[in-house]
């Protein structure tokens, strides 16, 4: 088998998975952040949905210098524009990933800022860490805002506290 047919099931339910929560966060709470060192759920939301973007980059790049300014950071509008620009995202990435091949999954990747590297591993390591479990990750800060929020949860490994399947 090869790496793209391993992981096009994997990235196809953890895009729905975060298309679910993005569809929940709200217009109007841009600036609402939990605590004076957490980052605005705007921005978080924001960056979520670009974060395809990056996974874009590490699938048709050689590398990446994140400090060399070619990167606009995604500024939250509202929720639409969100998932927009998230739907655009995962379907270069699906596309990528479903037209490589395991020799560019091995390939080294290096993620750099102003020259200084930060990682050079294996592309597929590189998707693993710096996209996948990235993504995650912040899929999962995002659920404590909107339940600070008072926003019902959707489920993500199972039901949520706010699912109502009769668990």
């Amino acid at each position: 088998m090869e790496i793209r047919e391993m992981l096009l099931p994997e990235f196809d339910t953890e895009m729905k998975k975060t298309r679910t929560m993005l569809e929940r966060v709200p217009d109007g709470k841009q600036d609402f952040k939990p605590h004076q060192k957490s980052m605005q759920l705007g921005k978080l939301a924001a960056h979520i949905a670009r974060m395809p973007e990056y996974a874009n980059y590490i699938l048709t790049l050689p590398g990446l210098d994140a400090g060399a300014g070619n990167q606009k950071p995604l500024v939250m509008e509202s929720r639409q524009q969100l998932l927009a620009d998230f739907d655009a995202g995962i379907g270069q990435v699906r596309q990528a990933i479903a037209s490589s091949n395991d020799e560019q999954w091995q390939a080294k990747w290096k993620f750099s800022y102003k020259g200084q590297t930060i990682l050079d591993e294996s592309r597929l390591l590189t998707y693993r860490t710096m996209f996948l479990n990235h993504l995650i990750h912040h899929r999962a800060q995002l659920g404590v805002y909107l339940r600070l929020n008072d926003i019902p949860l959707p489920g993500t490994y199972g039901p949520s506290a706010d699912d109502t399947m009769g668990f």
